[in-house]
């Protein structure tokens, strides 16, 4: 069941995208007088097609599932001695420069357009996601170092406001790629006044992160993570450790084995990391302090052993709706596409220099993978997903690789500069070179995510 769900979440996102970026062409070639012979969702063999419209253009189905095209009237693929003088004017090679560089174009705009609308929606919709406060930090950290603790709700990021946990880490993973210092404008708790937050500002040092540091779980290099509730027992499991030894739902535990237990993660952390090991806990229950002594059981997961005490602990942060109104919304969303495509680029960047290793390319396995995840958890991450990749398509299509949208735009950018077009000869060499460039691409990306799927 869960192989099918994935199956078919990767199936409507690629068809989604796919379907998007060739209508975009579709559409701007009309409207630019080009005539469209057959509009293609997948590639090679047609298995099933049908004829609509005043120029029966053909709808089809082909049998490879990865990928789509728009063919044209084009003097380069048919033979066009045939036909009469009006339809020849509909021909794609006879249309003006800047005619041939929006029909292109349309493409990866549609991609970049249909990132916008998903991302608006959801913001108007408003997304459930954890605040930005803080879990203890470790001592000798980078965030130690600039003054945070825990407990502390960022407000703000050199200016941003942040309102969401995600909002947060987007902004510090863009102003580490940067080596640029993060300025956090933060609440943190204190009892001795009012409303129980003091403002301060700090300044966070990234310069210690490397680039491969951000290929992980970057916020764990800088001791950043999410605050998480106390550790207070939830239900009870019969039988288990935790039972046995006489723990009911609704204790506190504050310290283990003399070491203090700051939330519920911490909790769950050192009892996995105890099978079988004497604990002795101390804890809170109905206002009075008790101290226990037990040993959880030890289970197998993944070939190595973990101690369980049969209790569950709540780790579900404190949540936050942050939704917004739909002008302010629109502008976010333009917003974020533009943060992500520029984001995307600097990190292929990387890539070409070494930076950043080739093992971060993924293929249709990982892309699948990711889909039947994120469809697993909700529609928002769900709809999140097909937008991001929604902009990475649009991204890549455009980078200056013959063979791709892009490829053709600089053709037709070298020809805006000389006024005539790109010799035949150099155009087919660079065609075969950028298949090459393509194939060797798609090799990699294959090759990580059979690695992936292994390990």
């Amino acid at each position: 069941m869960m192989l099918l769900q994935t199956v078919i979440a990767f199936v409507v996102v690629l068809g989604t995208l796919v379907v998007v970026h060739e209508l975009g062409h579709y559409l701007v070639a009309r409207w630019c007088g080009v005539k469209v012979l057959r509009f293609s969702v997948g590639m090679g063999k047609v298995i099933f097609s049908r004829r609509i419209g005043r120029d029966q253009t053909e709808w089809a189905i082909s049998v490879l599932p990865l990928g789509g095209y728009v063919k044209m009237l084009d003097a380069r693929e048919q033979d066009l001695k045939d036909l009469a003088p009006d339809e020849l004017m509909r021909e794609f090679t006879r249309q003006s420069v800047w005619k041939r560089i929006a029909i292109v174009a349309a493409g990866p705009l549609a991609n970049f357009l249909l990132a916008i609308a998903v991302f608006a929606g959801l913001y108007v919709n408003g997304i459930p996601e954890p605040i930005p406060k803080l879990r203890t930090v470790p001592a000798q950290s980078a965030a130690f170092q600039a003054g945070l603790r825990g407990g502390e709700v960022i407000a703000s990021v050199n200016g941003e406001p942040i309102r969401i946990w995600s909002d947060l880490r987007w902004k510090l993973i863009q102003l580490a790629i940067e080596k640029t210092p993060a300025r956090l404008d933060i609440q943190r708790p204190d009892p001795a006044i009012p409303d129980g937050k003091l403002l301060d500002t700090i300044t966070l040092s990234l310069d210690g992160l490397s680039t491969k540091d951000l290929e992980g779980n970057f916020l764990d290099k800088l001791g950043i993570d999410l605050a998480r509730p106390k550790a207070t027992l939830g239900k009870m499991m019969p039988d288990g450790a935790a039972m046995r030894a006489g723990l009911q739902e609704g204790d506190l535990i504050y310290e283990i084995n003399g070491a203090p237990v700051n939330d519920g993660l911490s909790l769950v952390e050192l009892v996995r990391a105890s099978a079988g090991k004497t604990l002795r806990m101390s804890g809170v229950r109905d206002g009075q302090k008790f101290n226990i002594v037990l040993t959880p059981d030890t289970q197998t997961q993944d070939g190595q052993a973990v101690g369980k005490i049969g209790v569950v602990v709540p780790l579900m942060p404190e949540m936050t709706i942050a939704s917004d109104p739909p002008l302010k919304a629109l502008v976010k969303a333009v917003q974020k596409t533009w943060d992500t495509s520029v984001l995307t680029l600097k990190m292929i960047g990387k890539m070409a220099v070494g930076e950043v290793s080739l093992k971060n390319i993924t293929g249709p396995i990982t892309i699948a993978d990711y889909a039947g995840q994120t469809a697993r958890i909700g529609a928002i991450s769900y709809l999140s997903f097909i937008a991001f990749i929604s902009i990475s398509l649009g991204v890549m299509n455009l980078l200056p690789i013959p063979v791709l949208d892009g490829g053709l735009l600089l053709y037709y950018s070298l020809e805006v500069l000389t006024g005539r077009p790109v010799p035949e000869r150099f155009g087919e060499i660079a065609q075969r070179a950028g298949l090459g460039i393509l194939m060797t691409l798609m090799v990699v990306a294959v090759f990580n995510d059979i690695v992936r799927l292994i390990s």
